[in-house]
């Protein structure tokens, strides 16, 4: 199962208002974990920096000023999420910015369906307590001590450590777990139990023939009532 850990910085609260993103961060996750593959990307967000968004980014004017608009980088971005699954954190926030986005370039919305909200599973699992990327991190133990600025790669990789903790910290299995029902049924569909497949070529013995012939001699000491004599 492929999903896409998603995060944005933006130059402030409201699309509608005017504010854009200026950068966009996701690390891909295959069955909850992280593969290594990432998408990174700053973008020029064609309007001035407010104060207040840039004490919680650092993202200035000067330096978003070489960067890629959002419409010449975002096919890239959607050929990277595809039509996966989103897990993002407070994902309402980023879906509105990234919509609002999209259809200024021109292209089609993402479903709200898409979208697995963190924050939303973790108000649910621990109602009452603080549940901010920062917190979560401190709860399962998390190191964010690299985090003195928000930046949507590095909240990213965070989440992607909170998320699967917050599934229950389940551990991949490295293929080694029960092979699939589809492998280990029988002619009339049933579940059968699994085995493994016979050796090719036996494994030659470990005794050597004195060892073999001393044992026989010890077999022989014990008589007739020995178990290894019984039919």
């Amino acid at each position: 199962m492929r999903e896409i850990v998603l995060d944005t910085e933006t130059t402030g609260l409201d699309p509608f208002q005017g504010d854009r993103i200026v950068e966009i961060g996701c690390v891909e996750l295959l069955n909850h974990v992280p593969t290594g593959r990432t998408y990174h990307q700053y973008i020029n967000p064609e309007r001035p920096m407010p104060q207040e968004a840039f004490e919680v980014h650092g993202l200035g004017d000067e330096f978003l000023a070489d960067k890629p608009k959002f419409v010449q980088i975002v096919d890239a971005f959607l050929e990277f999420v595809a039509e996966d699954k989103l897990v993002i954190h407070n994902a309402s926030f980023d879906m509105k910015f990234l919509n609002a986005e999209l259809v200024r370039a021109k292209r089609r919305e993402l479903a709200q369906d898409r979208a697995v909200d963190t924050l939303m599973i973790a108000r649910k699992r621990y109602p009452g307590a603080g549940n901010s990327l920062d917190a979560l991190c401190r709860r399962f133990g998390v190191d964010n001590s690299g985090r003195e600025l928000h930046g949507a790669l590095l909240d990213c990789e965070l989440l992607a450590e909170v998320y699967l903790e917050l599934r229950g910290g389940r551990q991949p299995d490295f293929g080694l777990g029960a092979r699939p029902i589809e492998e280990t049924a029988d002619s009339t569909g049933a579940q059968a139990e699994w085995a493994p497949p016979p050796r090719p070529a036996p494994l030659a013995p470990l005794l050597t023939e004195a060892e073999r012939q001393s044992h026989e001699a010890f077999i022989a000491e014990l008589g007739e009532a020995c178990r290894w004599r019984r039919a």
